[in-house]
């Protein structure tokens, strides 16, 4: 992204203005403020859909319980969020609106495509008209549809994509790594959490504990959504760093392996005396 200077023109001051080469600076920077955010990423499994974030503590002296970065929308959707925390309490409030609104008039669920739509186009709205700002945030949207499992992500100019496995936020890069190795379509949520941890912890470089950690299931038997407990979350982050250890572990006793059976051969080629003729 270009730093803020002369060459801009003001382009960057106006929402609804485009620069010379097509771009709209007010939506890259809310993009900007979606990669300074947390991590947080989403799993379509062939049982449901995991969500799992990162919850960031600036300070012990902050009440981990106040920091939410997973809510329910109605019984069968939930989303995660990355970026400015206001901006997705307001989008999860319309949404949960949005869908009291559909029971209200249809007397039935809303479908999890409609809504995540209906977000998307209020969001847009704001990079075409004045007399406001884009939203700083991105949403992951899970939930059952139809009785298929189904994973949406947003981003702050209105753009809606539909996911196996996706990440917003500030370890997004490491994430997608992870999940484009070890994703299989056949994975159900009790494999979707493991690799879910996995790629959490690539994307914060281990810097992360039970109390950090929020792990949100959208199940497709019951098309209904549930945060893991404290208790679970800690049962599945114990599990997977107990296999964490044990693979570097077997990795290091891999690479000791390796190098000793190089040093061998090496020492074998120094100790072998060359051929010599025989003169007759």
């Amino acid at each position: 992204m270009q730093p803020m200077n002369a060459q801009m023109g003001g382009y960057d001051r106006a929402i609804t203005m485009f620069s010379p080469d097509g771009r709209l600076y007010q939506v890259e920077y809310a993009r900007e403020a979606v990669k300074r955010g947390t991590t947080a990423l989403g799993i379509k499994c062939k049982d449901g859909v995991v969500l799992i974030v990162d919850k960031r503590v600036s300070s012990r002296l902050l009440e981990q319980s106040s920091i939410e970065k997973i809510f329910k929308i109605d019984e069968h959707i939930a989303v995660a969020s990355s970026g400015l925390v206001g901006d997705a309490r307001a989008l999860v409030d319309r949404a949960r609106v949005e869908a009291q609104i559909n029971h209200v008039s249809y007397n039935e669920a809303i479908d999890v495509e409609t809504l995540s739509k209906k977000l998307c186009d209020h969001m847009q709205t704001l990079t075409q008209f004045g007399g406001g700002r884009p939203y700083g945030t991105a949403l992951l949207i899970a939930g059952v549809s139809d009785d298929v499992p189904r994973l949406f992500e947003t981003d702050p100019s209105g753009t809606l994509l539909e996911y196996k496995a996706t990440a917003i936020g500030t370890g997004r890069a490491a994430v997608m790594k992870v999940f484009e190795e070890d994703y299989s379509d056949k994975m159900g949520i009790a494999d979707a959490i493991p690799m879910g941890l996995k790629a959490l912890h690539a994307a914060t470089e281990g810097k992360y504990d039970v109390s950090t950690v929020e792990i949100g299931i959208v199940d497709l038997k019951t098309s209904s959504f549930r945060k893991m407990t404290k208790e679970e979350v800690k049962v599945c982050v114990d599990k997977f760093d107990a296999s964490l250890k044990k693979e570097e572990k077997k990795a290091e006793k891999a690479a000791k392996a390796k190098t000793e059976t190089s040093a061998k051969k090496d020492d074998a080629a120094k100790n072998k005396k060359p051929k010599t003729d025989k003169k007759e």
